[in-house]
């Protein structure tokens, strides 16, 4: 595995149950990722963090945690676009991995809450948000499991460009005006 790589959802479920952690891996790597994104710091204590709960254990190095940190800073700062979200593979039910998608983008929203602060975004970045939004309240109800698996593939690489888009503004924009002055 690379350090690009995000590990398996059964490795992340099984850290995270071991971690008492409460959390499927798409809720954890949403929180994660929006955490990053809206600029929150990359260490290694990330799940107190991005958890908002203080007594929550950091992963050992090499932990399937740690390892899902180490991707997702790697892929969220790839030139080439390399971001992935962490959900079920393909041959879980659609209906169940549109579920984990909802499931990662409310996760999102609260990681991206968490560190936001006071940051401006630009109406490009508002869009991508107020769109995640939009996802995180959706229902399974809302999923036809027979003509939805284009969709899932469609929605699932907009978010991607969202993800990045928000980080870019959140997170690298600072970073190289910071490098201008």
């Amino acid at each position: 595995m690379s350090e690009t790589d995000l590990p398996g959802w059964t490795d992340v479920a099984s850290a995270a149950d071991r971690l008492s952690l409460a959390s499927t891996p798409a809720e954890l790597h949403g929180a994660l990722c929006g955490w990053l994104a809206a600029g929150g710091a990359d260490v290694s204590a990330w799940p107190a963090l991005v958890m908002a709960d203080d007594a929550l254990p950091a992963p050992a190095q090499g932990d399937p945690l740690d390892c899902l940190r180490d991707a997702s800073v790697s892929q969220l700062g790839d030139t080439d676009f390399g971001f992935q979200l962490l959900l079920p593979d393909d041959s879980v039910p659609v209906t169940e991995r549109a579920g984990a998608m909802f499931d990662w983008c409310r996760a999102f929203l609260g990681g991206f809450g968490l560190a936001v602060a006071d940051k401006k975004l630009s109406e490009e970045a508002e869009e991508a948000l107020a769109d995640i939004a939009n996802l995180a309240a959706a229902r399974i109800d809302d999923v036809d499991p027979e003509g939805d698996e284009e969709s899932l593939a469609e929605i699932e690489e907009y978010l991607r460009m969202a993800v990045l888009l928000l980080h870019a503004d959140c997170t690298l924009g600072p970073l190289h005006r910071q490098r201008l002055h």
